[in-house]
């Protein structure tokens, strides 16, 4: 896909704010510092689209970018260890779980974790929110570059495993190489016609 003229649109926190109009949203999620930033830049081919940093936990709110209006790319806040305070962490966990249940037009969920580790148990625990929620969903293990190009498919193959997927797609990416973005295209494309 072609993006021509991708821009930010709003952040967040109520449903209120949310964008009217029925275009699909392609929601990202996964904890703090898994790239979901990089992700959206990466894939609309721009730098700095949505802002990244080195601190976990930097998007609080969720964030809507609209893309050429033909569908919104949503980055939800990550969980995990951004230096949150609790309170913080309850209140974008209850902003977040609305939208989950109350955004009218997810057309798909693209769930990101870190090819080099282990999912965690909020890792674990999102991926069955997300088997709650029967929407569709794919599975991209990020930080592939990180990784020797010869074990991104045994890495792959034991997430599936460790997950027990036998039915979804899981695919690797990589926001520094842009390698494996055309088949992420090619799954999303799916999901916005």
């Amino acid at each position: 896909m072609i993006v021509k003229n991708p821009k930010f649109e709003i952040s967040a926190v109520s449903k209120k704010q949310y964008p009217k109009g029925n275009i699909p949203e392609i929601v990202l999620v996964g904890k703090s510092n898994v790239g979901k930033s990089s992700f959206v830049n990466t894939m609309v081919n721009r730098k700095n689209l949505a802002r990244t940093s080195n601190t976990p936990g930097k998007t609080r709110q969720i964030n809507f970018y609209n893309i050429d209006d033909k569908f919104y790319f949503v980055d939800l806040p990550g969980y995990g260890f951004s230096k949150m305070s609790k309170k913080e962490k309850i209140i974008s966990g209850n902003y977040i779980e609305e939208y989950l249940n109350q955004g009218k037009n997810i057309s798909l969920i693209i769930f990101l974790l870190d090819i080099r580790h282990k999912p965690t148990d909020d890792d674990l625990l999102m991926y069955e929110y997300i088997l709650k929620s029967n929407l569709p969903f794919i599975i991209l293990t990020n930080k592939a570059d990180k990784i020797a190009i010869t074990k991104v498919d045994n890495e792959v193959k034991r997430i599936k495993e460790i997950l027990g997927i036998s039915y979804s797609t899981i695919l690797p990416f990589s926001s520094e190489r842009k390698i494996y973005v055309d088949k992420v295209w090619e799954e999303i494309e799916k999901f916005i016609k």
